[in-house]
Order: structure tokens, then sequence, then C-alpha cells
């Protein structure tokens, strides 16, 4: 004797396979979702990075009244627009971010920069000189969102 059409087992076979495929696209649109996510961060940060090494690459590295070198702020100055050497960074966090232009960022008012400046010495870039005898600083800038870390970047710079 011959049936047409499909016994319940068949059927529910075919349930289990199209519910499977379901779920697994889901999961890798999830996948997919938090990869772009992370990827936008990441070039959010590198952007962010940028803004600070523009906005850095044509002031002395120390303070052009005094010729020293004075890490973060002298005691006289105050506010991002007494920023007129590069040590004036150290310690520096923005948040939100600054731009450039010294600009307020707030449309990502979720991340942070935080600026170190440190002498090097002369003969190795890798070591800290904390006697201010080397001409040479090295920058790092860490971007954060939310606390957590995304990106950071060193560079060095030469006293001119």
């Amino acid at each position: 004797m011959k049936t047409n059409g499909f016994t319940l087992i068949e059927a529910l076979f075919a349930i289990l396979l199209v519910g499977l495929a379901i779920a697994s696209l889901l999961g890798a649109n999830t996948a997919f979702t938090w990869t772009n996510a992370a990827g936008t961060d990441l070039t959010t940060a590198e952007f962010l990075l940028e803004q600070i090494k523009e906005l850095t690459t044509t002031l002395p590295v120390i303070d052009p009244e005094t010729g020293t070198a004075t890490f973060g702020l002298e005691p006289e100055e105050a506010g991002l627009a007494a920023f007129d050497d590069l040590d004036d960074f150290d310690g520096a966090s923005f948040s939100p971010p600054i731009g450039a232009d010294s600009a307020t960022l707030n449309d990502f008012a979720a991340f942070t920069q935080q600026v170190t400046v440190e002498n090097v010495s002369s003969s190795n870039f890798a070591l800290a000189d904390g006697d201010h005898n080397s001409p040479f600083v090295r920058v790092t800038v860490s971007i954060l969102k939310n606390s957590k870390e995304i990106s950071s970047a060193s560079w060095i710079r030469a006293q001119y």
C-alpha cells in the first residue's frame, strides 16, 4: 500500500532542522553585531588618538616661557587654554574627549582620553628617564570607553 504525504517523524525531523537553522542564524547575527560594535569602538578610539596627536604636534615639548620641563600643568596655569607645551598634557584626562582644535567632542561622551608624557633615555626610548636630562619624551594616549581601555598608542617627540 502506498501512502501520500509525510509521516509524523519526518515532519518532526523537518521542524527540528528548520529550528536549528534559525537558532544558528540568530547566533551568527549576534556575533556579527558584537564584532561590528567592537570595530566601531576601535575606529572611534583611533580617531580620538589622532585628535590628541594633531593637537600636540605643533606644541613645544617644554615650557616656552621658562625653558624647563614641568610635567603636568604649572601651578599658575589652569584649564585647557593654558596648555602651551607638550609636558602640560602629562596626567591629563579628557571626558568627554577633545578634538584637535581643543573643542569638546560631546558626541563621544562615553569615551575618555588619558595622556601620559615622560622623559625617555636618549639611547633607549623604552627606558623612562626621570631626571629630565633627555631631549626626548614619550607621549602615550589611552582611549577608554566606560572605563575599559579600547586602544592605546605611544610616540616619541624631541625637544625643538
